[in-house]
C-alpha cells in the first residue's frame, strides 16, 4: 500500500527542511509527499524549491496565494491532486519518528481513521535539532532529549516505540480525533465524507472533518503512543477568541445534525472532477 503525506506550512522552510529529513528516513518509503503551503512569500518559496530539488524524496508543492488563514482550503487542493489510496496528515513543524509510516500503514482498517500524537518541543531544543540528529534517530531516543535539557513521562512512553505504546494506546482515555498534525485515513472516506471545511479558521479546524467521519460510521483509532512525531515550537499571530468560536460553532452544529458531508468541502473547489463545471471565476476567502 502507497501512501499521499499531506503536509501543511506556511513561511516555515526552515522548520519543513527539519521535518523533510525526517522523512527521509522513513522505514517504509513506498509514500509521495504533497507540501500543502497556505501563502508562503516568494522568498520562502524559492527556499521550499531548493529544498525539494536537493531532496531524494517524491514531493510536489501545492500553493495559493496569501489571503488570510485558509489550511483547510490548501489541504482539499492537496488532497485532490493526491496519488495514493491512503492519505496521513501533518504540519510542517512535525518531524516524523522513523517508523512513522509505517505504522500508520500497519493500523489502517476498513472503515476507520487513525490519531497519532506529538511530542512539543522548547523553542531552544527546536531551533538546535540539526539534521545529523533526526537522520540518526537521536532526536527521537529518551536519553538524547534528557541530556538536551528536555524529558517528561508522556514524552516517553510517546517515543518507546514498542509494545508498551500499544497498551497504552488502548488504555487511554483520550478520544481519538482527526487532527493536522497526525492522523490519516482512507482516500475514499475522506472524499465521501467531501474534506475539510473551506470555511474554518485557525483552532481545531482538522477535527471537524473527523466528526463527518464518525457520522458516516468511520471510527477512530487511537496511536498516540504508537505514532509519534516531535512537535517544533513557533509563534502563533493568527490565534483569535473569535476564530476559536466560529470553528466551534460548525463543529457543534456538524454534531447536532449528524452532518455526513459539507457543502463547503472538495466539490466547492473540485467542479472539474466531481460535477459539472459551475461558477469556474468564484473566489474565495477566509471568511466563506
Amino acid at each position: 500500500m502507497r501512501a499521499s503525506i499531506i503536509i501543511s506550512t506556511y513561511n516555515s522552510p526552515l522548520w519543513l527542511q527539519k521535518v523533510l529529513w525526517g522523512y527521509t528516513q522513513q522505514s517504509d518509503k513506498e509514500f509521495e509527499i504533497l507540501i500543502a503551503d497556505d501563502g508562503s512569500n516568494e522568498i520562502c518559496r524559492n527556499e521550499i524549491k531548493r529544498i525539494i530539488e536537493q531532496s531524494p524524496l517524491k514531493i510536489r508543492h501545492i500553493w495559493h496565494p496569501d489571503k488570510g488563514f485558509r489550511k483547510t482550503l490548501i489541504l482539499n487542493k492537496a488532497l485532490l491532486a493526491s496519488k495514493y489510496e491512503y492519505i496521513v496528515f501533518s504540519d510542517g513543524d512535525c518531524i516524523p519518528h522513523p517508523n512513522f509510516v509505517s505504522v500508520h500503514k500497519r493500523f489502517a482498517s476498513k472503515g476507520s481513521y487513525l490519531s497519532g500524537g506529538y511530542v512539543k518541543l522548547p523553542m531552544a531544543l527546536s531551533q538546535s535539532l540539526s539534521q545529523g540528529d533526526i537522520r540518526s534517530g537521536h532526536a527521537f531516543k529518551i536519553a538524547w532529549l534528557r541530556k538536551h535539557g528536555f524529558f517528561n513521562l508522556r514524552s516517553a512512553a510517546k517515543l518507546s516505540n514498542n509494545s508498551l505504546s500499544r497498551i497504552l494506546d488502548f488504555l487511554t482515555t483520550t478520544r481519538p480525533t482527526l487532527n493536522g498534525q497526525n492522523s490519516s485515513g482512507w482516500k475514499k472516506d475522506i472524499f465521501k465524507a467531501n474534506g475539510f471545511d473551506n470555511r474554518m479558521v485557525y483552532g481545531a479546524e482538522d477535527s471537524e472533518l473527523g466528526i463527518r467521519l464518525n457520522n458516516l460510521g468511520i471510527r477512530g483509532i487511537q496511536i498516540r503512543h504508537s505514532a509519534a512525531c516531535l512537535h517544533l515550537d513557533h509563534p502563533r499571530s493568527y490565534v483569535s477568541k473569535e476564530g476559536w468560536a466560529f470553528n466551534r460553532r460548525i463543529r457543534s452544529e456538524t454534531q447536532r445534525s449528524r452532518a455526513k458531508t459539507t457543502p463547503h468541502g472538495l466539490r466547492e473547489i473540485g467542479e472539474g472532477i466531481f460535477l459539472k463545471p459551475q461558477n469556474k471565476q468564484r473566489q474565495y476567502s477566509q471568511s466563506q
